[in-house]
């Protein structure tokens, strides 16, 4: 993968608020959303490089002042939702740790052009024999 990335955690905040969904009367008094916020353009912890690529890639999830946001509210409890937040940035993370490997252009075999061209055919004629005759002579 290359060089290790570690993001220190005095680079990401957290908030919290209250989960929507079902959960009975807990849900309207615990706040156990968990959002996190990391400025991902000014962070010193990402190589360039790879910094480029993440805000290419996750561009729609990337605010107007640079900041990353992730929430997570799978769980019933706060603990368990900011360690869900911190997997999902790390599976961001190594989405975009290597570059992608240039596209080499492909040619089809002539075997699949021939089988193209004579699937067309196929077809072409059973349109043709659905026609009334006589109307190809113009």
């Amino acid at each position: 993968m290359g060089p290790r990335v570690r993001i220190p955690l005095a680079e990401l905040r957290f908030s919290f608020s209250r989960s929507s969904g079902a959960g009975g009367q807990n849900v309207n008094k615990v706040n156990t959303k968990a959002t996190l916020r990391w400025d991902v353009l000014a962070s010193p912890s990402l190589p360039a490089a790879m910094r480029e690529r993440f805000a290419t890639r996750f561009r729609r999830r990337i605010t107007a002042r640079g900041e990353l946001q992730v929430s997570s509210q799978r769980y019933r409890d706060q603990g368990r939702n900011v360690a869900d937040c911190l997997e999902k940035l790390r599976a961001m993370l190594l989405e975009v740790a290597a570059p992608r490997a240039p596209r080499r252009p492909t040619r089809p075999t002539r075997s699949a052009a021939e089988r193209r061209l004579r699937g067309k055919r196929r077809r072409s004629e059973a349109k043709a024999r659905r026609r009334r005759p006589g109307l190809d002579e113009s």
